[in-house]
């Protein structure tokens, strides 16, 4: 993978944190989304999924330069799908949308957006750590 498209992906990953969560959160403020995992969505929480989304895009420029907080991204996303999964266990996902549709959407993906990340941010670990060695 060359390090133009490694860059745009990480700039796509802090466009869909920022953009994906304070549209479908409606700017903070989707009860159900937050009522449905109060602890891992709350308001804070959502502010801080844009936060990590602005990390994001301030590594993308600079990524070979970063390694461990490339690590420290993947470890933040399979965290965040472990939560998915487990939210999953227990909850189902129509009665979601039957209250609200972004809420709906917003678990119907976060989940698999952050696995497919994980796996990118994974990928990019190794090969910058076999890059710089």
């Amino acid at each position: 993978m060359s390090n133009k498209a490694i860059q745009n992906i990480f700039y796509l990953s802090g466009f869909i944190n920022i953009v994906g969560t304070i549209v479908l959160s409606k700017f903070f403020t989707n009860q159900a989304l937050i009522d449905a995992d109060p602890i891992v969505m709350s308001p804070f929480g959502l502010i801080l999924i844009t936060v990590w989304g602005l990390a994001f895009l301030a590594v993308g420029s600079n990524f070979q330069n970063n390694k461990w907080i490339i690590g420290v991204f993947a470890i933040e996303k399979i965290s965040y799908v472990i939560a998915w999964c487990i939210w999953f266990a227990n909850n189902e996902l129509m009665p979601l949308f039957e209250q609200d549709i972004f809420a709906g959407i917003f678990y119907s993906v976060y989940g698999l957006n952050d696995f497919l990340f994980f796996v990118f941010f994974m990928y990019v670990f190794f090969i910058v750590q076999k890059t710089n060695r």
